[in-house]
């Protein structure tokens, strides 16, 4: 049987490949790295975290993410299972420990029979050879892969700033001014509701702050002229830009939280870090994406209560991230229209995070895999997590593709991406919801159906195929139609 070539190794790429075959396909995984590095990874290991550490909320019953991590483990998830099992505290976040969290995927897919390694930049088309091919090489394709692209769609692709949060020396940071506490006391999937070190501001400090960040020095990158900014992953000097209360309604909420230093005391607004390796030596700061010049990160962060003092184990970044005009580009199938032997799969389609683009990985490797088995897969429906996503890259959500290419923008998961459905009026007790009741019971309500309706295409109808635990120690459902 010819192989699937999966060209990219980070999480989407590993994801692929490992479904692929895991479905009993071989694989050609093609990492470019360290041949040709890229200006944000570190390493030439697989799945490579470049920015947070956290795949958000685990929540599964109000939050879409949360419902993502469920799909994911229920269909097998390489990614998510390494996650699982190289978790740190992060409150009820999903955060993990970024070196052990890759060793392990990387483990796991180097060990599986059918995949092959080839290091080597792919710059430019595949092979007409290459018979089913995904390109996962995420928002820093090669620039020759990504120009070959563009030239055979006739259309550029869109682009836009991904920054990256700054790391802190645990043992740096003033714990007689800081604290540790999770917002509200919640407890995340490894038990503990104090997760986070707080930092507290008062508003003269709050004011000074926001003042420096505006007036700092920032990075600038000429060839980025023009890019938009994700809405979902602002640098922090642009988010004080947008108003000087934006930051105290965002990363620096005081919403949640009490100073166990000073408990009748208020903060104004509240830095928080969050764990980013399992030995607990290094603690991220939670929402400061940053374009700042590196001496201006130091002498700004270091005007946070309890940071005054704080090293730094890795500064802030900023890259940009490719992405495809895909409702255009791609089929229902995530095959390029202009060329159906290439497939596409994670940030490179228009989703953003991590989990969805491990996600995206998921159903492009199964996809490609039915396909070369002669199988045709019905793809999970828009109800669930995983199904909504898809509508989202594949245009679904759109009314009017005709508004052009800025009209598609990249999205993480959220229940907005969900079909309707009727809301609850009254809770179990028969009292009626009201404001924000409203609004947890209605995310109930569609984490509930997306739980029943993911449950009923792994059931499928008809004459079934079960795939998957050909290697490792799970075997997930996969269930699919064969082609008449």
């Amino acid at each position: 049987m010819h192989p699937i070539h999966v060209i990219g190794g980070g999480l989407a790429g590993s994801e692929a490949a490992w479904q692929a075959a895991e479905a009993g396909v071989p694989v050609v995984l093609h990492e470019m790295r360290p041949a040709r590095m890229t200006a944000a990874h570190r390493t030439n290991h697989l799945a490579e975290l470049v920015c947070s550490n956290s795949f958000r909320s685990d929540d599964a019953s109000t939050n879409a993410v949360g419902v993502l991590h469920r799909e994911m483990r229920a269909l097998g998830s390489i990614v998510i299972k390494a996650a699982d099992a190289h978790q740190v505290p992060a409150g009820g976040a999903l955060a993990v420990d970024r070196d052990g969290f890759s060793q392990a995927v990387e483990k796991a897919v180097l060990s599986h029979p059918l995949i092959t390694l080839e290091r080597g930049e792919i710059a430019g088309l595949p092979p007409e050879a290459w018979e089913s091919v995904i390109i996962a090489t995420g928002p820093l394709t090669s620039p020759g892969l990504a120009e070959a692209v563009a030239s055979l769609t006739g259309e550029g692709a869109l682009a836009f700033f991904d920054a990256i949060a700054p790391i802190v020396h645990r043992d740096s940071i003033d714990m007689d001014v800081a604290w540790m506490q999770s917002r509200y006391d919640k407890e995340g999937p490894g038990g503990d509701a104090a997760a986070y070190i707080n930092c507290p501001m008062s508003r003269d400090r709050y004011e000074a702050f926001v003042d420096a960040l505006i007036a700092a020095e920032k990075t600038e990158f000429r060839e980025f002229e023009g890019t938009p900014y994700f809405d979902g992953c602002l640098p922090i000097e642009v988010m004080a830009e947008r108003g000087r209360e934006t930051l105290r309604h965002g990363p620096m909420k005081p919403v949640g939280l009490t100073n166990a230093h000073a408990p009748a005391v208020k903060p104004y607004a509240v830095v928080q870090l969050r764990q980013d390796n399992a030995l607990g030596t290094m603690f991220n700061i939670v929402g400061f994406q940053t374009k700042l010049k590196y001496g201006e990160q130091g002498r700004i962060f270091r005007m946070i209560p309890g940071l005054e003092n704080a090293e730094f184990a890795r500064l802030g970044g900023i890259h940009r991230n490719t992405y495809l005009n895909s409702p255009r580009l791609l089929d229902t199938r995530l095959r390029l229209k202009a060329q159906p032997r290439l497939r596409f799969a994670g940030q490179i389609t228009g989703c953003e995070g991590y989990v969805e683009s491990a996600a995206v990985g998921l159903i492009a490797g199964r996809l490609a895999a039915a396909e070369r088995l002669g199988i045709a897969m019905t793809t999970p429906p828009p109800t669930t997590a995983i199904g909504a996503l898809l509508n989202h890259i594949t245009g679904g959500h759109i009314e009017s593709i005709d508004a052009g290419p800025r009209s598609f923008q990249p999205m993480n998961v959220n229940f907005g991406l969900f079909p309707p459905i009727v809301e609850p009026r009254v809770d179990d007790a028969g009292k009626r919801l009201r404001g924000p009741e409203r609004g947890v019971a209605r995310k109930r309500a569609l984490s509930a159906r997306a739980e029943a309706d993911l449950a009923g295409w792994l059931d499928g109808a008809g004459r079934e195929l079960t795939m998957g635990g050909t290697h490792g120690s799970f075997a997930p459902a996969f269930r699919i139609l064969r082609t008449v």
